[in-house]
């Protein structure tokens, strides 16, 4: 009996402290759940998007290789899980392209709250997990 209260003690304690952790933003690990989709209206979105800090959803253009490409679109993130999220288009996308969406950072930037980034520098730039970046490929219906 001791023992399974120990188990349950220690379940307890495990569940609130997971959850005050993923609330303090420490353990929450940055991702992005996006399907493809028509982008027809303008925009594309993400389902879900997790980030450990303020940042961006960064939409860039790629191929086959799922290099980035230029910036055609991004959307301003709180810190924690972000549901949702849709990006208005800078410009036409035509169905069966390829975008990556794309955790950014706010950190580097002059002004908080303005997206700053462009392809290569380091203001607003991507997050990197383990020297990856945080992205999804979809293509465009």
């Amino acid at each position: 009996m001791k023992t399974l209260k120990h188990a349950i003690a220690l379940v307890a304690f495990t569940a609130l402290t997971t959850s005050a952790a993923f609330a303090d933003g420490h353990s929450v690990k940055p991702m992005i759940e996006a399907a493809n989709q028509s982008v027809s209206n303008g925009t594309v979105s993400a389902a879900k998007v997790v980030a450990g800090e303020n940042g961006w959803l960064v939409v860039h253009k790629t191929d086959d290789t799922r290099k980035p490409g230029p910036v055609v679109a991004h959307a301003p993130l709180q810190k924690g899980e972000n549901v949702d999220v849709a990006a208005i288009l800078t410009e036409k996308i035509k169905a069966g392209e390829k975008l990556m969406l794309m955790v950014h950072s706010e950190k580097g930037g002059v002004k908080t709250g303005i997206f700053e980034y462009t392809l290569g520098v380091k203001e607003d730039g991507p997050i990197k997990i383990d020297d990856k970046l945080v992205m999804t490929v979809i293509t465009t219906e």
